[in-house]
């Protein structure tokens, strides 16, 4: 069994400069035919679709847990990775834990869950935290754009997170919590995450305005600024933004991203990663001013298939992984660059409720490769290609 890394994860004011040494503890090797960590001199980044931890997602966690196929109860004691309570995450989310374990640095996406404690997601929520950092994940982006719906969802998913011993950013319990900049210990280097949401108009009447951090270009860029100030080496967005069950970014993302990674200081990028959410599909990856954008990675584990005007839409489970190479710059002061960039293909069963790698399940008789083809097109639809992106084995 890969042994979950731990790294020690600083949150520090935008204002204060890091102070305290990180060190990772002893983790084990990567699963035969992935990619190792990086030894000594860079680092290995990997970045998942969003969790959308809705009620059908929650029942199958809770039938994993009880043992029954039927779904009937149980025993209901919840054993294994991400168990306890009734629910267990574990089964869901094995297929992508060599890929996860395996990087130096592992960030997720989730949306802030919501509703009354007694119903599944909610009630779900500590185990599902449990399994993700158990799958190996450091770091979730928390902004989205439905966070201030129920204004219990926020204080609810962060005390959760925190309890699993997983960083996040984007949301926040207090104002002085929505200053801190998360960073955390990749290797030799120290990774800024950050995460903003577009769309808060309508939504925002229940929650102080620093409740959910919001995308505009001006804040992300003093956001970007003030990371790179508290010690950050490397500034990872985590960005909630695009049209919903389009396989494609729209003009104004591809807009906003050419702005955001034009940005420098010093002569030096603001940003050196964008990593996109909220379209339900995979997107493009591609590299723009230099800098690699993932405009959209999927939803990695998703309630259905109601896609927009709600239509069945099956491509609702197909999602990326993205894993990025970093190596140190050639010269102090300088940036952190992407030596190697890769995307792996994956499908969320909903009659299984298993995250599936496309590749391997496809290597073991599975009927996918409509799916892997779907998704290749449109990860290598934005010009990744021509700057070095490949599909992972």
């Amino acid at each position: 069994m890969i042994r979950r890394k731990h790294q020690v994860a600083l949150a520090l004011t935008a204002v204060l400069a890091a102070a305290a040494a990180c060190q990772n503890q002893e983790r084990g090797g990567p699963a035969a035919g992935q990619q190792a960590p990086s030894a000594g001199k860079g680092f290995t980044l990997v970045a998942s679709g969003t969790v959308m931890p809705h009620a059908t997602v929650a029942d199958r966690a809770y039938v994993d847990a009880s043992g029954d196929k039927k779904g009937n109860g149980g025993d209901n004691k919840g054993k294994g990775k991400g168990g306890s309570g009734g629910y267990d995450f574990g089964p869901m989310l094995a297929a992508v834990e060599p890929v996860v374990s395996a990087a130096d640095i592992a960030l997720c996406g989730l949306d802030p869950v919501t509703g009354d404690d007694t119903e599944p997601a909610a009630a779900s929520l500590p185990q599902l935290a449990r399994a993700l950092a158990a799958t190996g994940y450091d770091s979730c982006a928390t902004a989205a754009a439905d966070a201030l719906v129920d204004p219990s969802g926020v204080p609810r998913t962060l005390k959760a997170l925190d309890a699993a011993g997983l960083r996040h950013a984007g949301t926040a319990r207090t104002r002085a919590e929505a200053g801190r900049t998360p960073l955390l210990q990749a290797g030799p280097a120290k990774v800024a995450h950050l995460s903003y949401t577009y769309d808060l108009g309508l939504r925002a009447g229940h929650s102080p305005g620093w409740t959910v951090a919001a995308l505009n270009e001006q804040r992300v860029i003093a956001g970007a600024r003030a990371a790179r100030k508290a010690g950050a080496d490397v500034v990872v967005l985590s960005l909630d933004w695009g049209d919903g069950w389009r396989d494609a970014p729209n003009d104004t993302v591809t807009a906003l991203a050419k702005r955001l990674t034009a940005s420098r200081t010093g002569g030096r990028p603001d940003v050196d990663l964008i990593l996109g959410a909220d379209g339900h599909l995979p997107q493009a990856y591609g590299k723009v001013n230099g800098t690699w954008v993932v405009y959209g990675t999927g939803d990695q584990i998703g309630p259905g298939t109601t896609g927009a005007q709600g239509a069945q839409d099956w491509r609702g489970g197909e999602s990326t992984t993205a894993r990025f190479t970093f190596v140190p710059p050639a010269k102090k002061g300088g940036r952190w660059e992407v030596s190697r960039a890769e995307f792996l293909p994956q499908f969320y069963d909903q009659y299984s409720g298993r995250l599936l790698e496309v590749n391997r399940a496809i290597a073991q008789g599975a009927d996918l490769a409509g799916v892997r083809d779907r998704i290749k097109d449109a990860a290598l639809g934005g010009g990744g290609a021509e700057a070095g992106l490949t599909m992972a084995p």
